[in-house]
């Protein structure tokens, strides 16, 4: 259910951005969430029509990439995916690796008249 708060300001800060720059329209607002941050795009979108109605993204398209985890390990130098959910390296079985994506958060571009 925290989708709905941050999908709250997610639309607060493009409203922000579209009255500083006198906006007419929101059009379509691309945003990247990283898997382990566990919010859910779907959830995402449905929150984002219901708290745009009446606004100047009302109708807005939102585009959602979701970025899977990939690590780099420190042990063998694998960088990748995990394999079936086990957070070790699919490569040498340690649990010696750095996350590089997968943690990502924020709102891309957004397309404005």
């Amino acid at each position: 259910m925290h989708e709905l708060s941050v999908t709250e300001g997610i639309l607060k800060i493009c409203l922000d951005e579209g009255k500083k720059h006198n906006i007419e329209k929101i059009k379509k607002i691309n945003i990247v969430v990283g898997e382990l941050t566990g919010l859910m795009p779907n959830c995402i979108s449905y929150y984002f029509n219901i708290a745009a109605k009446g606004t100047l993204a009302e109708d807005a398209e939102i585009s959602i990439a979701y970025e899977k985890v990939m690590i780099k390990c420190h042990n063998c130098g694998f960088e990748g995916k995990f394999i079936n959910k086990q957070y070790v390296c699919p490569s040498c079985g340690k649990s010696d690796y750095k996350i590089v994506k997968g943690r990502e958060f924020y709102i891309d571009t957004m397309e404005v008249e």
